[in-house]
């Protein structure tokens, strides 16, 4: 049963949400603030976050880029801030989804399904794992055991760039859009997210060291394409969202 923590400082909203999940077959825990999560957290990691962003001992915005730093299950923001500037924030600081109140409950149960979903494809795409080539460097790929290495060295990615980085190593060759990761990463199809995208292969790259350019290449005006080459022969996925 996948484990689930809501932090949320309003009580009617916080057991609401814990309610409707708990009735969807999930294991929920809810605290009240940063401070009873993190403690939760420290103990064991839930397999995803619900988090407000305005709490009463801190900020979720900042919350969350620390959490990055350490972990990467997947987050999302339930919460009152709803301007597109806060959501597309969300977004840039790692956070998997952005769901703005008030919401309907059966839309959020919804949106935790397909992000699991989602999860739940791009590990079974990968579930022995694969190496691929760039010139004399070796990129290794295994969400079973949730490694990823560029020559031996261990690069931590967030679950929002687990799921970029699958997808285009799945599509090896192909240009993917920025809209079709959006599409297939997040469920989000707006121009204005476009630079969600960019950000979050920016962060990529500069973790892969200095090939994360070449690793994943920048088709101008149009998105990127995961060059690397597969060492047992496979192509990329014959098939797109």
């Amino acid at each position: 049963m996948k484990v689930i923590y809501v932090v949320d400082g309003n009580l009617e909203d916080r057991e609401g949400i814990k309610q409707y999940l708990e009735l969807s077959g999930y294991e929920v825990q809810a605290y009240e603030d940063l401070h009873g999560v993190q403690m939760a957290i420290s103990r064991q990691a839930p397999d995803l976050l619900l988090l407000e962003v305005q709490l009463p001992d801190g900020d979720g915005f900042n919350f969350l880029k620390k959490l990055k730093q350490s972990y990467s299950f997947p987050v999302i923001f339930v919460t009152g801030r709803v301007a597109e500037s806060d959501r597309i924030l969300g977004f840039e600081l790692g956070s998997d989804d952005y769901v703005c109140k008030p919401f309907s409950s059966k839309e959020l149960v919804l949106r935790v399904h397909a992000l699991f979903r989602r999860i739940d494809v791009s590990v079974s795409a990968f579930r022995s794992g694969s190496t691929w080539t760039l010139g004399n460097s070796v990129l290794q790929l295994d969400e079973v055991s949730h490694m990823f290495s560029v020559d031996g060295r261990q690069v931590p990615l967030t679950a929002a760039e687990w799921r970029i980085m699958s997808y285009l190593v799945s599509n090896s060759g192909i240009l993917i859009t920025r809209s079709q990761i959006l599409e297939h990463c997040f469920d989000y199809s707006f121009e204005s997210y476009d630079r969600i995208v960019d950000t979050h292969v920016k962060n990529m790259r500069a973790k892969m060291g200095p090939l994360g350019s070449q690793w994943i290449e920048t088709v101008r005006g149009y998105g990127y394409r995961f060059a690397g080459k597969s060492t047992s022969g496979k192509p990329g996925s014959e098939g797109q969202d």
